[in-house]
């Protein structure tokens, strides 16, 4: 059946794919509802259709992007189905501006999945970011003493459900001693703008490395739903800075002195520390003008359909993992 409303072949054809995330998890587009000619249309709060060039439409919502005009990117919206470990969703549900309906504990039996990171990926506390890991993995020998013990506690953890589970215990209660490790899922809508604000945050080095691993595929998927606006986004937010008054001040300095104008620029590669504070730089602005200075590479997000699953396959796996109850039950 034809519809009437603007679709994106590219975001057809991954409409209810689902795409695999970490060991467990998952990513797919459930459904969405506009595309960027949406956009184009709330912004001129127009009735034509199919009237305007692909480089109009993309003219005006680069101009949007650029001038922080975001209500027009609201009309569009992408559903998603995802699963993730319980410790990435309370990362995730901060973000208050989607609609949300996870996965009850307390009405089905939950799948005893857990997530177990990889070796790449296992490493000591940064001794410079309280809430983050350093770069580089840590000693084989400490991951495998880190695989034994979350084998050996999520067998316990998981004979345990089963035990409460098999003793008609309330699935509220015994779902308490699983761990953060174990994979949740839900329903999760939202609307393009504040997609664009997750994927700032969150496909980002600076985020947790796993839910960065979602990030990247829901810019895929966003790639294909409307392609043009996230262009614009990672033109703009993904490899653009935003200038504080001080950085201003000193590029226009820079600018207008010629190159070795004011002496603001010692070397190619460094800047004259004292000659920069006074245009009111701390010492960390400082910092992080030169790294705004650094062009940024442009991510590539994207899909790689040869790995999308069926719903189907999917869901056998997760209903293999929840604990079968006896005959007698």
């Amino acid at each position: 059946m034809l519809t009437k409303r603007p679709t994106n072949s590219a975001a057809e054809e991954i409409v209810g794919g689902y795409f695999p995330v970490l060991d467990h998890g998952f990513v797919s587009l459930v459904d969405y509802m506009g595309t960027d000619e949406d956009v184009e249309r709330a912004a001129r709060v127009s009735y034509g259709y199919g009237t305007r060039k692909t480089s109009q439409t993309r003219g005006l919502i680069r101009y949007l992007r650029r001038h922080y005009h975001t209500t027009p990117s609201e009309m569009v919206e992408l559903k998603f189905h995802c699963a993730m470990p319980m410790f990435v969703a309370r990362q995730w549900i901060r973000h208050r501006t989607a609609s949300v309906n996870e996965y009850s504990g307390r009405y089905s039996l939950m799948p005893l999945l857990f997530y177990k990171p990889d070796s790449d990926h296992f490493s000591l506390q940064s001794q410079d970011n309280a809430q983050g890991r350093q770069d580089d993995s840590a000693s084989s020998e400490l991951y495998d003493r880190a695989v034994r013990h979350w084998e050996r506690m999520r067998s316990e953890v998981s004979k345990g459900y089963r035990w409460m589970v098999e003793e008609d215990v309330a699935r509220e209660l015994a779902r308490i001693d699983l761990p953060l490790s174990t994979y949740t899922q839900w329903y999760w809508k939202i609307d393009l703008h504040n997609l664009f604000h997750f994927l700032t945050l969150r496909d980002d080095t600076h985020a947790q490395w796993e839910i960065q691993a979602f990030a990247r595929v829901m810019a895929g998927v966003l790639k294909r739903v409307a392609p043009l606006s996230y262009e614009a986004w990672v033109d703009y937010n993904v490899c653009g800075q935003a200038l504080s008054r001080s950085d201003i001040l000193v590029l226009n300095q820079l600018l207008d002195s010629g190159e070795h104008g004011i002496g603001v620029r010692d070397t190619e590669q460094s800047f004259d520390k004292e000659a920069l504070q006074e245009f009111g730089l701390s010492s960390r602005e400082i910092r992080e003008l030169v790294a705004k200075l650094e062009p940024v590479e442009r991510p590539n997000h994207d899909l790689d359909l040869s790995i999308m699953r069926k719903a189907e396959d999917v869901a056998k796996e997760l209903g293999e993992a929840v604990p079968k109850l006896s005959d007698s039950k």
